[in-house]
């Protein structure tokens, strides 16, 4: 038997190549990369009910003696958190933290847009010349993805980005640009796993994944839509924006319960200019480390 294919990313701050530590890897493989394991999860962890007993566990008081352990062995940063390790009470309070003020500095300029969250990032510069995400051949349409032939068509011929999140990642997520959400909607789903060892065999859990849908009105980058997608263990997607008000780039928008998760931003044709390394490496389907707040792109030059 050949070796697992190994998960890997470019880290914007280190500049190398990376493997990725994966939470829960032995039971994500075998539940995804073996029969009796993709039955399991036809039958049972797609379900909500999965998800929401997961989740009830980690609500409960003796989840919060997972924290420091999880802290030391995934060399989580303590000093960013709002506050201290010991002082989380449930796991799940622990997940969906809040950091210190100015722990995501916010990068300037109204021309540029910036990540939405922490995590690993894929960008697709023209999603109609795009021969597949994360493996080639593999791709959903956006009107999978809007749940709407309707809506999808105001973003026909233009670009995504798909930011990852993994269960050691901050698990709130931001504006990544100014402007005026409208018409936030739900879009019921299942909730199976986002991880690449997943979505490799097969994307079209991205649309099949109980997600929400909100509309930003840019005066720079015009309409942009940006997807939460829940996953395995992730039933709870919490809005925290207010609808019809005009939010800055970097304010909170809302956040994750437990589990591993990701966001998909989308832009109208020619309205964004993804940054360099995003393009470089999305050509080879690597995703990129960047944490929220940092520079996903720019308003193209006319």
């Amino acid at each position: 038997m050949s070796a697992p294919e190994p998960v890997t990313f470019h880290n914007r701050y280190s500049g190398k190549i990376e493997t990725e530590q994966i939470y829960g890897e032995k039971w994500l493989r075998w539940a995804y990369e073996t029969g009796l394991g993709r039955a399991s999860i036809s039958m049972l962890v797609k379900r909500k009910l999965f998800s929401w007993y997961y989740g009830y566990r980690m609500n409960r008081v003796y989840s919060g003696n997972k924290v420091l352990p999880f802290v030391v062995d995934y060399n989580l940063d303590a000093d960013e958190f709002g506050k201290q390790a010991w002082e989380y009470k449930t796991f799940n309070e622990f997940f969906s933290r809040s950091l210190k003020p100015h722990a995501r500095p916010i990068a300037e300029g109204e021309n540029v847009a910036i990540f939405p969250a922490d995590g690993r990032h894929l960008a697709f510069p023209q999603l109609e010349n795009t021969d597949g995400f994360y493996v080639k051949g593999q791709k959903f349409s956006l009107a999978e993805l809007f749940g709407s032939a309707k809506k999808a068509a105001h973003f026909e011929g233009g670009a995504m980005l798909i930011s990852r999140l993994c269960p050691v990642d901050y698990h709130r997520f931001h504006f990544p640009v100014s402007g005026t959400p409208r018409n936030a909607k739900t879009i019921n789903g299942f909730l199976y796993s986002v991880n690449p060892i997943a979505l490799r065999r097969r994307v079209h859990y991205l649309v099949e994944n109980k997600r929400m849908l909100t509309g930003i009105e840019s005066e720079k980058f015009g309409l942009v839509a940006m997807f939460e997608v829940g996953a395995t263990c992730v039933g709870t997607i919490k809005q925290l924006f207010v609808d019809d008000r005009i939010n800055e780039k970097g304010e909170e928008k809302g956040l994750f319960r437990f589990g591993g998760s990701c966001v998909i931003t989308v832009f109208q044709r020619g309205r964004i200019k993804f940054a360099d390394d995003l393009v470089q490496h999305g050509r080879e389907y690597r995703e990129v480390y960047a944490k929220m707040g940092d520079v996903l792109g720019t308003v193209p030059e006319v």
